[in-house]
């Protein structure tokens, strides 16, 4: 895998306003944030998807979040949070490296991202096959 932004900036390659770092992950305030405290964590391990990461590190990417979302909730004041975690181009992934975006949510600031669910149709038997595929992989 290519060096991304973001391995530079684990490395110390480039700076960041670092909030928390553990031997699994490195969390940072985005230089581009959508909203007042947007944060980002990053795996230290670079894989570029979810699903190429390994458990240990998927682990610790987990049992970080918790303790940086309360962080975020409590120095912003912010009444809500959205975690946001992208794998692949087609589903809005811009750097090729692990990472979840801690968004702060307030009833009285602006917010630049939006979330609507619009669900799609699927036949039921459809929908069993597909469920046993998927059970069938895990």
């Amino acid at each position: 895998m290519a060096q991304s932004i973001f391995s530079r900036i684990i490395q110390g390659e480039i700076p960041c306003h670092r909030v928390y770092q553990d031997e699994h992950v490195l969390a940072f305030l985005d230089i581009h944030p959508v909203s007042y405290g947007h944060t980002l964590v990053v795996t230290k391990e670079p894989a570029p998807t979810m699903h190429e990461l390994s458990s240990r590190a998927a682990a610790g990417l987990g049992a970080a979040l918790p303790r940086i979302c309360r962080a975020v909730l409590g120095a912003t004041g912010a009444e809500a949070y959205n975690l946001v975690q992208n794998n692949g181009t087609l589903a809005g992934q811009e750097v090729n490296h692990v990472h979840v975006h801690i968004i702060p949510r307030y009833a009285d600031r602006p917010v630049g991202l939006g979330v609507r669910w619009e669900p799609i149709e699927v036949d039921g038997q459809e929908l069993e096959e597909l469920g046993r595929r998927i059970a069938r992989l895990c």
